[in-house]
């Protein structure tokens, strides 16, 4: 039986520099569903994405966060589960790709700030082997388990127009698009 883990934001952990948030799609937004584009090369640019993108995970609060979830179709990732009084401890991953899954499974209930406030087990393999870019333009090879391994592989399904919704029941899965839809459709008139 796979071990079940809770997954949920933590509190935001504000900084002295000034914060660059930047909006974050919701579903149904079609972008979502996008194939992101890998990144030639690690630059300035680069690193004021990254920047931006762990100020808008920790304001939303999230602990993880893909390029296309703010509208920018590139492969790159942020996380950090570091929890509420420890030291944040941010990762960023650039060009991601898991080389390795365990047989194992861990089942957690995941949750997703372009899907707010719906939340649902997921059954995931417990350990992986990522291998990516960091912001150096170093090569790392890391491996994960758990909470870590549950988080990255949420986040790299984004880069490929996954949503963690499309690992449930095609009714769990219809129920929650329609949901989204009918609010998009209300926000529509309402303006």
């Amino acid at each position: 039986m796979p071990a079940t883990y809770h997954i949920e934001p933590e509190t935001p952990r504000k900084a002295d520099l000034p914060m660059a948030k930047r909006e974050i799609l919701v579903l149904p937004d079609a972008r979502l569903r996008a194939i992101a584009e890998p990144i030639a090369k690690v630059d300035e640019s680069i690193r004021k994405l990254a920047k931006d993108m762990l100020d808008t995970m920790y304001d939303a609060p999230g602990i993880g966060l893909a390029a296309p979830q703010i509208g920018e179709m590139k492969r790159i990732v942020v996380m950090d589960l570091a929890k509420e009084g420890e030291t944040p401890d941010p990762i960023v991953m650039i060009n991601p790709e898991i080389l390795k899954y365990s047989e194992e499974t861990v089942t957690t209930e995941e949750g997703c700030l372009s899907i707010p406030e719906i939340y649902y087990d997921v059954e995931r393999p417990a350990e992986i082997t990522v291998k990516y870019t960091d912001l150096d333009g170093k090569d790392v090879e890391r491996e994960a388990k758990d909470r870590l391994a549950v988080c990255i592989q949420h986040e790299l399904d984004h880069l490929d127009g996954v949503l963690y919704i499309d690992y449930l029941s095609r009714l769990k899965r219809d129920r929650v698009v329609k949901k989204f839809q009918k609010a998009e459709k209300l926000a529509k008139k309402a303006s």
